[in-house]
């Protein structure tokens, strides 16, 4: 059955549904890597309505929503940086049970020709260093580790990441 996919500028009538697909993806997904309370420690300062709504005609950030069949399912954002010429890949994320259908690779597809028309060389991005999925499918579409940071964010939690770029031809 051929599905119909969509990916959408985000409105304030997605705030909800961001919400609660970012939880049921990272509770699946982040499980093996970090712990719950990181989990939901991270989850309860991101997807709140205030941090979704700086992404709302934002000249310098977007964020996107894949709907599957009219569902949300997945979604990706993305932001200039303070270095010129480059984008940062903020976040990629689909649910588990659509992945391998193409639907992750059209998001990274819309996200790199967003780069390009904003004049970006370099597209990066983070990614936990226990990621080995996730760093697997970067690593096939040319992206190379740049650096390894540990970051402090806040509660006695830290993000250990790999930083991975890519340059755009």
């Amino acid at each position: 059955m051929k599905r119909h996919a969509t990916l959408d500028f985000l409105t304030t009538h997605d705030f909800h549904a961001i919400a609660e697909l970012g939880a049921a993806i990272w509770r699946q997904h982040f499980i093996s890597m970090i712990t719950r309370e990181q989990i939901d420690y991270m989850l309860a300062s991101r997807y709140t309505p205030e941090k979704l709504s700086r992404y709302l005609d934002a000249p310098d950030r977007w964020f996107r929503v894949l709907r599957v069949d009219g569902k949300p399912s997945g979604y990706c954002s993305y932001a200039l940086t303070d270095k010129s010429g480059e984008m940062k890949l903020e976040q990629l994320y689909l649910l588990e049970e659509l992945r391998g259908q193409g639907l992750g690779g059209r998001m990274m597809d819309e996200v790199e020709a967003a780069a390009r028309a904003k004049g970006c060389a370099t597209l990066m991005l983070t990614v936990n260093r226990r990621n080995a999925g996730s760093i697997a499918v970067y690593e096939k579409r040319g992206f190379t580790v740049r650096e390894q940071v540990v970051a402090d964010i806040g509660n006695g939690f830290v993000m250990d990441d790999y930083v991975m770029e890519k340059r755009l031809g």
